[in-house]
Order: C-alpha cells, then structure tokens, then sequence
C-alpha cells in the first residue's frame, strides 16, 4: 500500500477540513497517480471534495463510524477491521492511503511507500501527516528537484520503509 499527501516543513497538511495550498502540478500529480486505483480515505476527507462525492475514475473506500453514512457511491466501511477485510479484496500495489491525519497514522504500518509533496514552508496547520524524517522505519528514497509555484517552494519526494 502506497500513501500520497502534501505536507509543509512541519508535517502540516491541513487546517478546517482544507488543503494548506493549491498547487496545480501537485493535483496533477495526484490525479495521474491514483487514476485507476483504489483511494483510501476518511469521512473529512471525502466531504472536503466538490460536492463531497467521490473522486472519478476510482474505486474510492470511506471510513466512518457513521453506519448510515451516503457515500454517493463510494464503499462504506465502519471500523479498521472492516477497511482491512474490504482492502483484501485489491492489490496492495492498486491501494492509496489519501488521508486524513487519523486514517494517514492507522494505515501508516501497512504502507510501505509514500509521496510526499514537501512544502519549503511552514503553515498554520491543524492536522498533521507522521514525521517520517524522524521514523526510524523510514528513509527518503527519492529527493526531487526545487519547483516552485508563485512564491511557493515544493519538492516531490518518495518516502520508503526501510
């Protein structure tokens, strides 16, 4: 299983349900990376989108203790256990963790790869991705190069677990 998230200098990847920033090579990346696979998600995360409905072109999985939750077509699932039992179902290779915070940190020891999209900068952040420069079980595979998108510094950068 594979993670993907943009986070700043300081983990951040969110604050009141929104993205830190926009940046359009970013959700470009994003879309032809999980086109065709399996999106993993929290419930949060699924109503941030346009009209809070799934995102197209994917086999997207909701988690939330809401039993009676609409998904508008996404597969529902209640706990851990029952996302896990759903998640056999597909290839690990086919499944990408998209957050939010909680669902980043439960599925964090099933992945083994994660991009990360790193900010060169420091937002006010309210929810946060795991500081994999300071877990021992990781390492920076891949470093990409400084882009930038008006004044903001980014690099796409490729996490693995040692």
């Amino acid at each position: 299983m594979k993670m993907i998230v943009c986070a700043d200098k300081n983990w951040g990847i969110g604050k009141k349900n929104q993205l830190l920033v926009s940046i359009p090579s970013d959700m470009k990346f994003f879309r032809t990376t999980t086109t065709g696979h399996v999106v993993v998600m929290g419930r949060k995360t699924l109503e941030s989108f346009p009209n809070g409905m799934p995102l197209p072109k994917r086999t997207n999985i909701v988690l939330t203790k809401n039993k009676d939750y609409n998904g508008h077509g996404a597969i529902v699932v209640g706990s851990k256990e029952e996302l896990l039992e759903e998640l056999s179902n597909y290839e690990s290779d086919d499944i990408y963790i998209i957050g939010g915070e909680s669902i980043y940190r439960m599925m964090l020891p099933y992945c083994d790869t994660a991009y990360v999209t790193r900010l060169d900068y420091a937002y006010d952040a309210d929810t946060y991705f795991p500081d994999l420069d300071a877990d021992d079980e990781w390492y920076l595979a891949v470093e990409g190069e400084e882009e930038t998108y008006f004044d903001i510094e980014f690099y796409f950068n490729t996490y693995r677990r040692k």
